[in-house]
């Protein structure tokens, strides 16, 4: 069977971490079975989707290197979802209705207050022609429902089991609006046929609509696909991301400095039973996934953890990776060798930056003891340099000072970084230079 997923977000907003642990699930389902992956933008919710969303959801996308093989637009499959509403009306699956929000909540009102579940009673079945245009007459319009076969539906889940819905528990879902707009149901099963997807993977949430779409796909002649549920994704307490979206949407993640890689090597473990490791590219990933392997505990997604994930990935990044980056990032004096002294010192990007500033000045030395540095600098070697002039140095700072330890090491780190804390000195030193040492220890900026 020709593996074929689809990720379908709406352009009414941008991405964010929950979509993205979707499409990667979807991405990495694809590329591990030789499949393809689509991109089908649900776009028939013609008052917020916007084409701004839309270019927004192809960056993001393209930054976390989510390629995908094929692309569709709902708002371009109209016809289709005509004809499989002429369909489903000639074979009596669809009905009009002519209730009201306020009367349908009048309904459910009183079915709970019997101690009955609010399930639609299927009232308008009951309607006749004449009743229809008396309604219609004083101005309603219907909305059609789907007529669910009062049966047990049945499917075996790739990440839950063996799963049941008894669809008698479940109301006629609503499939086309007073307007003759269309619900996500019916364009979402009639383009899943029309595309031949095999399995659709998608959060937990969607679990309860699945008997009632399975039953859909057969009503349209097709065999429903695969289906798989991940659970959704909580907060590091436990709670829903609901309220906190905004600020881990993929544009604000990356605006902070996250690397696409750190957000794709955490999502994709997370909720499985995978240690979560950085990982330089998405083949490291699509090696070993399995679907399986999600359970259904709802993962708790850290931003902590992300930005500590984030700074191993980038003490693991080779020059090679980011030099372009760097480049654009008007840091083009970063070479190889700062890199490697200072990569493991770095929670974003951004910060070799300052040091860079750091190796080529000019920075504001601390001086705490003007006699010491002054020795200091009188026993600094002469260059050429190399990682081993920091141990020689320190060894004649001591036996000229009889300073040891950090009352050693930290005035030194002041003087020559005008930083506390820093990448080791072996490595530093000699990409500072000797010219700019001496001026720092003299208590110059340089």
């Amino acid at each position: 069977m020709t593996v074929l997923v689809r990720f379908a977000p709406s352009p009414t907003g941008r991405l964010h971490v929950g979509n993205i642990y979707i499409a990667l699930a979807n991405w990495l389902f694809a590329r591990s079975r030789g499949g393809e992956f689509l991109l089908r933008l649900d776009d028939t919710d013609r008052e917020r989707s916007t084409a701004a969303f839309a270019e927004g959801i192809e960056a993001d996308l393209r930054w976390l290197g989510l390629a995908w093989n094929r692309f569709a637009r709902q708002s371009e499959g109209m016809e289709r979802y005509d004809t499989a509403v002429a369909t489903l009306k000639a074979a009596d699956r669809l009905y009009p209705c002519y209730e009201t929000p306020e009367e349908l909540a009048l309904k459910r009102k009183s079915q709970l207050q019997r101690g009955r579940p609010p399930v639609y009673d299927r009232a308008a079945r009951a309607l006749t022609d004449a009743d229809r245009q008396r309604l219609e007459a004083e101005g309603r319009r219907p909305h059609w429902r789907f007529l669910l076969a009062r049966e047990s539906v049945a499917w075996t889940d790739l990440v839950r089991g063996e799963q049941q819905i008894d669809e008698a528990s479940q109301s006629d879902p609503v499939l086309v609006r007073e307007d003759g707009s269309y619900l996500y149901t019916l364009p979402s099963v009639v383009d899943d046929i029309a595309f031949g997807v095999s399995h659709v993977i998608r959060g937990s949430d969607h679990i309860t609509n699945t008997g009632a779409q399975i039953q859909l796909f057969r009503a349209l002649g097709a065999e429903p696909p695969a289906f798989a549920h991940l659970p959704l994704l909580s907060d590091a307490a436990g709670e829903g991301l609901s309220k906190r979206l905004g600020s881990l949407s993929i544009d604000a993640l990356r605006e902070q400095g996250t690397e696409a890689m750190a957000i794709n090597s955490y999502l994709a473990r997370i909720g499985t039973a995978d240690s979560v490791e950085p990982k330089l590219g998405l083949d490291d990933l699509v090696q070993g996934f399995d679907i399986s392997r999600f359970g259904r505990a709802a993962p708790r997604f850290d931003p902590a953890e992300l930005a500590h994930l984030n700074a191993r990935l980038l003490h693991e990044t080779p020059f090679a990776a980011v030099r372009a980056r760097l480049e654009a990032m008007g840091l083009a004096q970063v070479d190889e060798e700062l890199w490697q002294a200072v990569r493991g010192n770095i929670a974003t990007l951004a910060e070799i930056a300052d040091w860079a500033q750091v190796c080529h000045g000019p920075v504001t030395p601390v001086i705490e003891d003007p006699a010491f540095a002054a020795t200091a600098a009188d026993l600094l070697p002469s260059e050429p340099w190399d990682q081993e002039v920091w141990g020689a140095w320190t060894a004649r700072v001591r036996e000229a000072t009889g300073r040891k330890g950090k009352a050693l090491f930290l005035p030194l780190r002041l003087a020559l970084t005008g930083r506390e804390h820093g990448p080791e000195l072996k490595n530093l030193l000699p990409l500072i230079g000797r010219a700019r040492a001496v001026a720092r220890l003299s208590g110059q900026t340089g």
